[in-house]
């Protein structure tokens, strides 16, 4: 079992390639923020998944919720800045 959670891992963190790549090439900056996201949820899936591999999942969950939680809270400020940035109003 231990075999396939760190199987699953070095999948999940090779799909950091793609948030990257969408940061890098992004048109526009709403697809970079996607990519940012992205990496993000990638990143608490690793944690998660690490706590499992050395058996120290209330640990890991711990700092997956509160990784989780500032990634939202970033993702949100950028967006509403970039909103009020190009809205003009407000």
């Amino acid at each position: 079992m231990s075999t396939f959670f760190l199987a699953l891992t070095i999948f999940i963190a090779l799909l950091f390639a793609a948030g990257i790549y969408r940061i890098a090439t992004g048109p526009s900056v709403f697809d970079r923020t996607i990519g940012a996201g992205l990496i993000g949820t990638n990143a608490i899936l690793v944690l998660v998944l690490v706590g499992f591999l050395y058996d120290r999942i209330d640990m890991f969950v711990d700092l997956a919720l509160a990784y989780g939680m500032l990634n939202f809270i970033g993702i949100v400020a950028l967006a509403k800045y970039f909103e009020r940035k190009e809205g003009g109003a407000s």
